[in-house]
């Protein structure tokens, strides 16, 4: 049987002033200890700081600003926000007095009074047929989907482009100038994105709009893309591709933001998922481009023209988004933190089926605003991500994941599998077929994670893909001892079916978990700077293996490379296990709950989970799971610091 572990009696009154560092610390990790060894739970006041308080009211506040108004009172703040900023008629005043209150709770649409029939089925058909939008929203789909693909393009191209213009360019022997060259030229967009391009994001969406901001990024792009056809020295193609990043860094952060601001809730999860699908889309096209052009001769007075072809072709993904960027509507979030609210109003009637759905989703986004505006607590919100506790513990889980998803080798075979499978005798023709090959893995399997990754967890699916993902490195790795000369078909298979395996695993787990993990651990009011460091963190490691890899696989060999990040998906496994709480379906104020936990509690808890899992699975002995944190409703005014009275019972471990 477990008894209660003591706890201190504070006086409520006296708040967490009282207490230095180390006895808080103390204070949470018996806390904590209460709810793992018993039912005993409370909610943590005494140890929670007014700055602390003020934080979480900010973050709950945040969630939903309209929480706690009557009917009554929303229909005026609709009114009085039309007549404000001279939005529209009376039909408008009236559709946005209906839609203040479907701002609050959405699927609380058959409550509402005074909507007609036709409004009725509309909203809900958003919760019976969520695929049910309208033709201009499908556009905006296409576009989002096409910008995906641009990307995975730019970056794919050079799989093949590279073993072309390696000997053309005098960087393709296994001399470390040559290796540590080839890397640099390859690996110039991703720096580019990393110090330059992901800093632009904010500046370019702030002056060009979120149509602007793409325009001109997919313009880079396809001039960048162009230019790298010309290119007749290494340095040349170093200077073209650095440019590329200037296309690629702002886009991938622009397009899931105009995604999620323009798409209604029931399917923008969905949407930011498809971004790293569509990417996987883009990376095969890349590959199918390199196969197209192999076989093209070059005429007398050009040198490469077949990799030339290669590495302009990505141009076109980006040529199309530019045509019809503007037929999509700006941004109506853009619109009003630009005081332009009229014309954020007609951009939403433009994405939705009535005017009631567009004021419902316009007021909320004011609203929205406004609540930021007020939490501006007046401190550098770049400090409050590594100075308060639950901003640091975001931080520290979403930097393992985005660090991990480019130390666990995939854009090592995403940027150089050609060359490896050239390593392995292929011929050039098999070499950029077995590329196809992953490629259509990565997109294949990338579609199913719209569905797992809300199902499994997104912890759980890390848990589960990262040792996999090690077994098939080391798996590829030591298929590179089989004999060439008595046992080629073995090797080929091998090699070929370890890293169409590794794709396998990598694309419903590494794949899509980072940007969505990364997204909903930051509080709102510190979300776009969390995210900027994201995006900067796996942009600049893309790099790194981008420029090393010729390098290690020179000085490890083949074999060893592979083993090398096949260790690195062993700590990843360790860092996730210890480190990264589980996010899946919890609300704003749960994750506050999940990222309170203290560092050296959850790593406890991590290592205690092995035990779990042996017992569980492996022995096929019923254990109950522990329990790490409750979640409780609380009532709309409670803040959530009162105690909460501890059971008399007890539970057998």
């Amino acid at each position: 049987m477990a008894g209660h572990p003591p706890r201190n009696n504070r006086d409520s009154s006296s708040g967490a002033e009282g207490f230095d560092g180390k006895t808080q610390l103390a204070l949470e990790e018996q806390e904590h200890d209460a709810l793992n060894h018993s039912v005993t739970h409370f909610k943590r006041t005494g140890s929670m700081s007014a700055a602390e308080k003020t934080r979480r009211n900010v973050n709950a506040k945040l969630a939903n600003p309209l929480a706690g108004y009557s009917h009554a009172e929303l229909e005026e703040q609709g009114a009085a926000y039309a007549r404000k900023y001279q939005i529209g008629d009376d039909e408008d005043i009236r559709a946005f007095q209906k839609g203040a209150c479907l701002a609050q709770d959405p699927s609380k649409y058959d409550t509402i009074e005074g909507l007609d029939g036709k409004e009725l089925e509309v909203l809900r058909k958003e919760f019976t047929n969520r695929w049910s939008q309208p033709t201009l929203m499908y556009v905006v789909i296409v576009l989002c989907s096409t910008c995906a693909a641009v990307q995975g393009m730019d970056e794919a191209v050079v799989n093949g482009g590279q073993i072309f213009y390696g000997p053309q360019f005098g960087i393709s022997g296994p001399s470390s100038r040559s290796t540590w060259l080839l890397g640099l030229t390859n690996a110039a967009p991703y720096f580019c994105c990393a110090f330059i391009g992901c800093w632009l994001t904010v500046p370019f969406n702030n002056w060009f709009g979120r149509r602007g901001t793409i325009f001109m990024t997919c313009c880079f792009s396809a001039l960048a893309c162009f230019w790298q056809g010309f290119t007749n020295t290494w340095w040349h193609m170093f200077i073209a591709r650095f440019f590329l990043g200037l296309g690629i860094g702002p886009k991938s952060a622009t397009v899931p933001i105009y995604a999620a601001e323009t798409t209604p809730p029931a399917i923008r999860g969905a949407l930011v998922m498809q971004w790293q699908m569509w990417t996987a889309f883009g990376i095969m096209l890349g590959y199918v481009s390199d196969l197209i052009f192999y076989q093209v001769p070059d005429p007398h007075n050009i040198t490469g023209l077949n990799w030339r072809l290669m590495m302009a072709s990505a141009m076109f993904p980006a040529l199309i988004v530019i045509a019809f960027v503007f037929m999509c509507p700006e941004s109506p979030r853009w619109y009003m933190s630009k005081g332009r609210h009229y014309q954020a109003y007609q951009a939403m009637v433009r994405l939705r089926y009535n005017k009631v759905q567009a004021a419902r989703d316009v007021f909320y986004i004011y609203t929205l605003l406004e609540a930021e505006h007020e939490a501006d607590m007046g401190k550098n919100k770049v400090l409050e991500l590594v100075k308060v506790p639950r901003n640091r513990r975001a931080l520290v889980a979403s930097e393992i994941v985005m660090f991990m998803q480019q130390f666990c080798g995939v854009n090592v075979i995403a940027y150089y599998s050609s060359q490896i499978f050239l390593d392995a005798k292929f011929s050039h023709i098999s070499a950029l077929s077995a590329s196809l090959g992953f490629g259509i893995i990565n997109w294949l399997f990338a579609i199913p994670a719209i569905y797992t990754i809300d199902t499994f967890g997104r912890r759980n699916l890390l848990l589960t893909t990262f040792p996999l993902m090690s077994l098939f490195l080391f798996f590829t790795g030591f298929s590179f001892y089989i004999p060439q000369s008595t046992m080629h078909t073995a090797r080929v298979a091998c090699i070929t079916l370890g890293i169409y395996l590794f794709g396998v695993v990598y694309s419903p787990g590494e794949g899509p978990v980072p940007f969505t993990y990364s997204a909903e651990a930051y509080p709102l009011y510190v979300r776009s700077y969390g995210m900027s460091l994201a995006t900067a963190t796996t942009w600049f490691f893309n790099g790194v293996l981008s420029i090393t890899w010729p390098s290690l696989q020179t000085a490890f060999t083949t074999t060893g490379a592979f083993c090398w990040y096949a260790a690195w998906n062993i700590v990843g496994f360790v860092l996730v296990l210890l480190f990264m709480p589980e996010t899946k379906g919890k609300t704003l104020e749960e994750l506050d709950q999940v990222f309170s936990v203290p560092t050296r509690v959850h790593a406890a808890y991590g290592v205690r989970q092995i035990g779990y899992f042996f017992r569980r699975y492996i022995l096929q002995q019923y254990v109950e799971p522990e329990r790490l944190y409750e979640h409780e409703d609380t009532d709309e005014g409670d803040t959530g610091y009162e105690e909460v009275p501890e059971r008399k019972e007890e539970v057998q471990v």
